[in-house]
C-alpha cells in the first residue's frame, strides 16, 4: 500500500485535532475530486512500519482526538490489507481515540452488501471504525456548508450502531 499524504495535526477531516492518512489508490474517479493525484495506487510513498510508528507516536498526545482515513479509497481491498495492522495498533494503544473513515463506497450496498462477506479484512476493519462518511463525491451535489463532507448524497454513519442494528444509523 502507498499513501499520498500524512497530516499529523489536521482539523479539517473530522472533529478535533486528528492525524489524517491519505491512502493511494481509488477506482471511483469522481468528477471534481479534491485529491485526483491519489487515484494512482503507486502514487506517493510506501506505507511502512516506520509510517505506522510515526502515526502511533503522533497520536500519543491528549489533544489528538483520533485518526481519519481517506484518500484515495481506504476500502479498496489492497488498502484494507495495509490499514489493518495500523488500526489494530491504534485500537490497542489508544482505545479511547476515534477512527473516522471516508469512502466512496456505500455502507449498505457495497461494504455490507458484498465486501463484508467476500473479503476477510472488511469485518475486522469495520469493527475498528467509529464513523464512516460514505458515498462518492458528486460535483452537482457539492455543498460547502456540509460538516466533514463534500456533497449532499454523502452520509455520516455511526458504524458501531449500524452494525448492531443491521441498518444504517446516522452519526448526525
Amino acid at each position: 500500500m502507498n499513501y499520498c499524504e500524512l497530516k499529523l495535526n489536521d482539523v479539517a477531516n473530522g472533529p478535533g485535532v486528528r492525524v489524517s492518512l491519505f491512502v493511494s489508490g481509488c477506482t471511483h474517479h469522481c468528477k471534481g475530486c479534491f485529491n485526483e493525484e491519489s487515484w494512482d495506487f503507486n502514487a506517493g510513498r510506501e506505507f511502512t512500519e516506520e509510517t505506522i510508528e510515526t502515526i502511533i507516536s503522533a497520536m500519543d498526545h491528549d489533544y489528538i482526538k483520533g485518526i481519519t482515513l481517506l484518500g484515495g479509497e481506504p476500502f479498496e481491498r489492497t488498502n484494507q490489507q495495509g490499514l489493518l495492522p495500523l488500526l489494530r495498533m491504534i485500537k490497542d494503544k489508544y482505545p479511547n481515540k476515534d477512527v473516522w473513515c471516508f469512502t466512496g463506497y456505500l455502507f449498505d450496498r457495497d461494504i455490507m452488501g458484498h465486501m463484508f462477506n467476500e473479503w476477510e479484512e472488511t469485518p475486522e476493519m469495520l469493527k475498528m471504525i467509529d464513523v464512516l462518511v460514505d458515498g462518492e463525491f458528486i460535483l452537482e451535489k457539492r455543498n460547502l456548508m456540509l460538516k466533514f463532507k463534500g456533497s449532499e448524497n454523502q452520509r455520516t454513519i455511526d458504524v458501531k450502531k449500524s452494525l448492531e442494528s443491521g441498518e444504517v444509523v446516522l452519526f448526525y
